[in-house]
């Protein structure tokens, strides 16, 4: 949501700075995630200034060119060459001088330098206003009233006023604060002052010769529906200080009609619909759901059908408007309409989100209505674009306001507590400031004793409905900073289980970064399309979009939204790992398991003088699983294939006929889905299933070994079927008491080898832990490999 520090000010007289208000803000739960400035016009005229031309002379090589001599109050005179028919000596102008960035209403931004024009000096130049950002005029340059004074910034002249724009991140909870009077409400609640409202005392009808009846059949999807009449207006451009305010909060100008609407809409937060009264046949307005499969097209020229529970604004013959989210192609304010009802209403926010949902319609309304708006302000919202609509567009208001609110909403009425107060804060707060705060906020004390107060919270608080909930307004504006950390620690013992769930997460999560990995956290809501299988997907009733409408099945998509995300930004080289949960509906209840995904993706190490880049493989991967493997010390595990949809070349490691981690290349399908051209290399572990295999793992400790070990190497000639995993758990089980480690440094296949075979070169480290190693044992260890290999997979010794 965006307010304006300018708009702001017209609610509340402050000295704050705008940074300091952002502070402020965020402190008491409105959380500025951005604070931008903003100039009114582009440029904010820097660099412009007040000249007065004391000469203007023929050009000498130039009809069409004057050679003007003009002060800017320096000490000495600028020479411009200008171009204008209406230049002349006596004016006062407006200068660019030498250095400054001109912005003009169309075409790019350019700087002025000084430059010979047709071979006479030029040290600026005489401004027209399209040049400027000033307006749309290119008949000759600005000529400004005699009281110009020469030298004066052109911002100061023209009385431009920078602006900043807040933008906040606002929670689902506070609808009280979707508007810049809401925001105003909380900035003086913090400051302990006051508000100042529009005046809306001038307004009354002028005649009532225009008047609109309406019938609410639906009073529990409407329980409050007001309206008006104006006539005789005139649809045209807003006025400057219209556009500009809602320009700068991203409002795009329409007419001055629906600007007031909108402007109104972010003042106070309170939605208005302006309708065309031309269109309204039958000479009344009915509130009503629509008819089944009834169809209405609305303002964006889309044909949609309506649902029996869409509450519609309806004139006597049709649709005009779907109530709360979105208005009608044919009753919208025209550049012919010279009369319009205005609605404001109070629509149930459950209605609203439903509609709002079914339809995929997102608007700055349904926004509002959504989180819940003040059944109070409908009234005084009409007043307020009333007399604004007969400032900027003119005509009379022909109706009393009509009012439908059979069922007035009452205040909530709680009690409030000070032992619960001091108890859930954590620190006694005085009470007199307890009853500043609470009164400050807008909450009337009906009564008050010693133990507490009686409160009646107004409409527009819709979150404040406990005791509890006044507790938390009390704290957001005494501040969360505020609460002194104790220095007394108290905490009991308690027994733990086995593994250290925390702890084992923390001690992988270091191993992974300080390998260069960084850590990610992926939405675990995402696309029912990303599922192989959407019969098990856990599928979201009320999605916030078709991108978010299932809980994931796998972390592998979201990664690679992150990896796609982070390569369209040049940013290619990427090793990510990500701890999450992953969901899968049962026959019986639904599935909730813990995973931990790895992706390495571009190159491994960037191209340096001395060497090239070398981009990821498959083998960098299986380093960093059998490195978590290693490093949990999961043992007992055998190696197999693995084939999937998601997967090119594909390997598991598994513990009985359990799978702790598959992993390999995704595979290129999958990659073009996701719009990334880069190979990337994937791991997913099953969290759940190793800390169930690391839960009797014990701790011991073994001297390191005074003898040393000793490295013998074999290159052997096998098939191509024969995997090196399979060679190396045929070491182990030739030898299980010497033999250490197992590697492989080369494998070679080519054609001066036959057909159908590949060469392993393996490296065995063997090693007694209490004696040095004979040749003769070496030697025995080493021909029983030898024996094994040649009669377990037809392995030959390649000399």
């Amino acid at each position: 949501m965006k307010i304006s520090y300018n708009w702001l000010s017209q609610f509340i007289q402050t000295t704050k700075t705008p940074d300091e208000i952002s502070l402020i803000l965020t402190d008491i739960g409105l959380e500025v995630e951005s604070l931008e400035k903003v100039q009114t016009i582009p440029g904010g005229l820097e660099g412009l200034v007040v000249g007065y031309v004391k000469e203007c002379v023929q050009h000498p090589n130039a009809d069409r060119l004057r050679i003007t001599k003009v002060n800017v109050g320096g000490v000495e005179d600028l020479q411009v060459v200008c171009g204008a028919a209406n230049v002349a000596a006596g004016q006062k102008v407006i200068v660019a001088t030498v250095g400054t960035t001109v912005y003009p209403v169309t075409g790019e931004p350019f700087k002025i330098s000084k430059s010979k024009i047709r071979g006479e000096v030029s040290e600026g130049m005489i401004c027209a206003e399209d040049e400027i950002g000033l307006g749309s005029s290119h008949d000759g340059i600005m000529v400004l009233d005699e009281s110009a004074v020469p030298g004066t910034p052109a911002s100061t002249f023209f009385e431009l006023k920078d602006d900043y724009l807040f933008e906040i991140g606002l929670t689902p909870n506070r609808a009280d604060a979707a508007s810049h009077l809401g925001v105003a409400r909380d900035l003086a609640a913090y400051l302990r002052t006051g508000i100042s409202m529009p005046d809306v005392s001038r307004f009354k009808p002028d005649n009532l010769l225009l008047p609109i009846p309406f019938e609410v059949m639906n009073d529990e999807a409407c329980p409050r529906y007001s309206s008006l009449t104006i006539s005789g207006v005139q649809v045209a451009e807003s006025p400057e200080w219209l556009k500009e305010k809602l320009q700068v909060i991203g409002v795009r100008p329409i007419n001055n009609i629906v600007d007031v609407t909108n402007y109104v809409l972010h003042e106070l937060g309170q939605p208005l619909h302006a309708f065309d009264a031309g269109v309204i046949t039958g000479g009344k307005v009915l509130v009503r759901n629509a008819k089944e499969d009834e169809v209405f097209v609305t303002l964006d020229g889309t044909e949609r059908k309506l649902h029996q529970d869409d509450l519609m604004i309806c004139n006597a013959e049709r649709p005009m408007c779907i109530a709360g989210v979105f208005g009608g192609a044919e009753s919208g304010v025209k550049q012919t309409t010279t009369s319009v009802f205005l609605e404001s209403a109070y629509f149930n926010a459950v209605s609203v989100r439903k509609t709002s949902k079914r339809h995929g319609l997102k608007t700055d309304a349904s926004f509002r209505y959504e989180r819940g708006t003040d059944p109070e302000m409908t009234i005084y919202a009409l007043k307020r674009a009333a007399l604004l609509i007969k400032e900027v567009a003119g005509g009379q208001i022909s109706s009393e306001i009509v009012d439908f609110y059979p069922n007035p909403v009452q205040p909530f009425a709680i009690t409030l507590r000070y032992q619960h107060v001091n108890r859930l804060i954590g620190e006694v707060i005085p009470e007199e400031t307890v009853k500043a705060i609470i009164e400050a906020l807008g909450i009337r004390i009906v009564s008050a004793d010693a133990e507490g107060m009686e409160l009646e919270v107004p409409s527009y608080k819709v979150d404040v409905t406990r005791e509890v909930d006044v507790i938390e307004e009390i704290l957001r504006i005494y501040g969360y900073n505020t609460i002194a950390i104790p220095t007394q620690i108290r905490a009991s013992m308690n027994y733990g289980t086995k593994p250290d769930k925390e702890s084992v997460r923390n001690h992988i999560a270091e191993l992974l970064s300080s390998n260069a990995f960084s850590e990610i956290l992926t939405n675990s809501l995402t696309k029912s399309a990303y599922s192989d299988s959407p019969e098990t997907a856990v599928k979201i009733l009320n999605p916030l979009s078709s991108d978010l409408d299932a809980m994931r099945q796998s972390l592998l998509f979201t990664g690679l939204e992150a990896i796609a995300y982070n390569q369209n930004r040049r940013n290619s080289d990427l090793k990510f790992y990500e701890f999450g949960k992953v969901y899968e509906k049962l026959v019986e209840g639904f599935s909730e398991t813990q995973r931990l995904s790895v992706f390495m993706t571009g190159s491994r190490l960037t191209a340096q003088w001395n060497h090239e880049a070398k981009a990821v493989n498959i083998f960098n991967l299986k380093a960093v699983v059998e490195a978590v493997l290693r490093r949990l010390n999961v043992k007992g595990l055998t190696e197999a294939e693995f084939s999937s949809a998601v997967f090119g070349q594909a390997s598991q490691y598994k513990k009985g006929d359990k799978t702790l981690v598959y992993f390999g290349a995704v595979s290129k399908n999958v990659l073009k889905r996701m719009d990334i051209e880069n190979p990337v290399y994937y791991a997913d572990f099953d969290w759940d299933m190793i800390l169930k295999a690391i839960r009797k793992n014990k701790i011991s400790y073994n001297e390191v070994s005074k003898f040393p070990a000793v490295k013998r190497d074999l290159s052997l000639l096998v098939d191509k079927s024969v995997s090196f995993n399979q060679l190396k758990q045929l070491a182990f089980r030739t030898e299980k008491s010497l033999l250490k480690e197992v590697s492989v440094f080369d494998v070679y296949e080519g054609d001066k080898l036959p057909a159908g075979k590949k060469s392993y070169a393996i490296s065995f480290l063997l090693q007694d832990e209490e004696k040095t190693l004979t040749d003769k044992q070496i030697d025995s260890v080493m021909n029983k490999l030898i024996f094994t290999f040649g009669k377990e997979v037809q392995a030959e010794i390649r000399k």
